[in-house]
């Protein structure tokens, strides 16, 4: 089936948009979840997350090696046949669904929290739900783009969170290492590949879009993107031992932007907090957008429409509405994410593509593609 959406982006826009959603809501949210499990070696169980994520973008790659010219549900189908491919293609569409919609209860539950406290939060839901519409229907290209001119702000803000917040710095919050033992440090580690590397899966919405006359480089910049995306949550979950301490990290739902409110200097320069929250702003946006992009996209290919766009408003309503009941408290979404989230990830994100890399290898489908090349 032809592609969707005829645009195209580069090597450079993959590397741009694989950083900002690596980064995504997983700044805002994994510090505490990495503390809960191994307090102050929550930052080792990011570094073991790192390469438990280098090995799933490896994977990722290798599928896409094989089947460069499909997207997730093109490969389902192609593999699995038409029936056991729709299947398969229905649960990705539907992971890709209740992502859009936890995603943006982070992002509206985080502005009511701290912005708008009077605010009902379905006005803000639909605020940011309009953007992410908009950014969609524009098409792929625009997206990337709108990515490129993100990105500088994004680097220059982490810049001023790092420099500003480096003299209250506390190593001794550190201390002991590795006092949580290998078990929590693993777990950790599953969890912060969870949130920040397995939901890479929906790229393949966009990999079969991607046109770079080397082509090799345009996979090795996924890695280094990737790569670079988790160290930035590792610091940033570094920072937050080092600051706030593993206890108050544990307990902040978003203990990123509790480190943020301690930036002091000199007493003159303070409360820059809703300045900074641009950083969160610009990589919730962008994963959201990545979010809601794979979801109408996949959607539309198994429904057989040649054009996704039909589907970006009902979509859109659902997405609203489900992320008013997604999650009714916050236990509940604690519990999601520590129980739940973890197994179904990796479902979604290694045993099913695993499937599917062995039975195109089985079937010769590598060769058939680089032959192809």
């Amino acid at each position: 089936m032809a592609l969707l959406d005829n645009g195209k982006i580069n090597g450079r826009q993959l590397m741009v948009l694989v950083f900002l959603y690596s980064v995504g809501t997983t700044v805002l949210v994994i510090p505490s979840g990495l503390a809960s499990i191994a307090k102050q070696d929550a930052w080792i169980g990011g570094l073991v997350g790192i390469l438990l994520g280098m090995l799933t973008v490896g994977l990722y790659v290798m599928l896409w090696r094989m089947y460069p010219d499909k997207t997730f549900v093109g490969i389902c189908e192609a593999v699995l046949g038409r029936w056991a491919g729709i299947i398969i293609s229905l649960i990705y569409s539907l992971y890709s669904f209740i992502g859009t919609a936890t995603v943006l209860f982070y992002v509206t539950n985080f502005f009511q929290i701290h912005f708008l406290p009077r605010t009902p939060v379905v006005f803000t839901c639909i605020l940011f739900a309009i953007i992410v519409v908009m950014g969609t229907r524009m098409g792929l290209e625009s997206i990337a783009r709108t990515s490129e001119l993100m990105l500088p702000w994004f680097l220059i803000l982490f810049f001023v969170l790092v420099t500003t917040l480096t003299p209250q710095i506390n190593i001794d919050n550190m201390l002991p290492i590795y006092e949580a033992g290998t078990k929590s440090v693993i777990w950790a580690g599953i969890t912060f590949a969870g949130t920040a590397y397995m939901p890479m899966v929906f790229l393949f919405a966009l990999l079969p879009r991607v046109q770079d006359r080397q082509m090799n480089l345009a996979r090795m910049g996924l890695f280094l993107a990737a790569l670079a995306g988790g160290l930035c949550v590792v610091f940033v979950t570094l920072l937050c031992i080092w600051i706030l301490g593993p206890d108050i990290t544990m307990r902040s739902i978003f203990p990123s932007y509790a480190l943020v409110k301690k930036i002091s200097i000199g007493n003159f320069i303070q409360r820059i907090e809703a300045i900074l929250a641009g950083l969160w702003f610009i990589t919730t946006y962008m994963k959201t957008t990545f979010y809601f992009y794979s979801w109408v996209t996949s959607l539309s290919e198994i429904l057989r429409l040649n054009n996704y766009r039909t589907l970006t408003l009902p979509c859109a309503i659902m997405m609203i509405i489900f992320s008013q009941i997604v999650y009714p408290n916050v236990i509940y979404m604690q519990h999601w994410d520590s129980i739940v989230f973890p197994p179904y990830i990796i479902a979604m994100g290694i045993v099913i593509p695993v499937v599917l890399w062995v039975i195109g290898l089985m079937r010769g489908a590598g060769k058939v593609s680089a032959s192809q090349k």
